[in-house]
């Protein structure tokens, strides 16, 4: 597979395309992608989601991507090294920042597409995009300080317009619901790996025990972790169902079922019709 590499701490820049011209490819940045307008495909990790004006991704280096232009497309992109936040951390008063990008980088849109709901969201991180863009040409005195700062604010937007969407109308604020984040984060990112989503590992890896986890989270979102996990696995299962490049038993393995048939059965008690049956128009 194509990897595209790139030297710089921070790249900022627009393409406004027909036909997407690059192979499915790998990176050795963090790339954040907003669609100025048009509308198409987005293949990501072997999951197509369909985009529109206004959408948003956040793509890791292990991620690999491409797009089917269906509609005239202006991309926005702004592609990142680990090197932009050891600049950033110079600049003092940034643990807040440095937490929000940690948790947007465990929680990108592998699983639901874009990060971006809110319509008024849209417009605002658009419209720091488009000054982003301009200060980012510029090579005049404190121009590096706006574009790490704009970039600061474009990725707090994205956070919080994410977490919201995650949790009603109320905006994120105490480090409960932002612990929670991260562990349901997780889930989503790493819902097409078996070994990570068992309950054991998730809760080592967040310093709980098993059975405490499970009690945290049904206390801070009213569902418990495991509904999130089989929640998580079943809007999974629904983009590879989309995407036909998958059979039942393939998408059962991938998400960590025992069988093809214990993967049916979970299916249709949540969803009410077995995957066969979702596959047909």
């Amino acid at each position: 597979m194509k990897r595209f590499s790139s030297y710089h701490s921070l790249n900022v820049f627009r393409l406004q395309l027909d036909e997407w011209e690059f192979p499915t490819h790998k990176h050795n940045f963090y790339e954040f992608i907003f669609i100025e307008k048009g509308s198409g495909n987005h293949i990501l990790n072997e999951t197509m989601f369909n985009y529109k004006e206004g959408d948003a991704f956040l793509l890791r280096p292990e991620d690999s991507h491409s797009f089917e232009i269906e509609e005239n497309t202006s991309f926005i992109f702004v592609k990142f090294t680990e090197q932009l936040f050891i600049e950033k951390l110079e600049g003092g008063k940034t643990a807040k920042w440095m937490e929000i990008i940690k948790v947007l980088l465990q929680n990108p849109s592998a699983v639901d597409g874009t990060l971006i709901t809110d319509e008024e969201d849209k417009k605002h991180i658009c419209n720091l995009l488009k000054i982003l863009l301009i200060e980012f040409s510029k090579k005049c005195a404190y121009s590096r300080e706006v574009v790490l700062e704009l970039f600061g604010a474009v990725m707090m937007m994205v956070a919080r317009s994410h977490s919201t969407s995650k949790h009603g109308d109320q905006c994120p604020s105490n480090t409960e619901l932002d612990k929670l984040n991260q562990i349901l984060g997780y889930t989503r990112l790493h819902a097409l790996d078996a070994e990570k989503m068992r309950i054991e590992n998730i809760a080592e890896l967040f310093a709980m025990s098993p059975n405490y986890i499970s009690i945290y989270v049904k206390k801070h979102s009213g569902v418990s972790i495991q509904q999130h996990i089989i929640q998580t696995k079943l809007k999974a299962a629904d983009q590879l169902l989309k995407n036909g490049r998958h059979n039942v038993n393939e998408i059962a393995a991938k998400l960590g079922f025992t069988d093809a048939s214990h993967f049916n059965k979970i299916y249709k008690k949540y969803k009410k019709v077995s995957p066969t049956g979702f596959m047909k128009p």
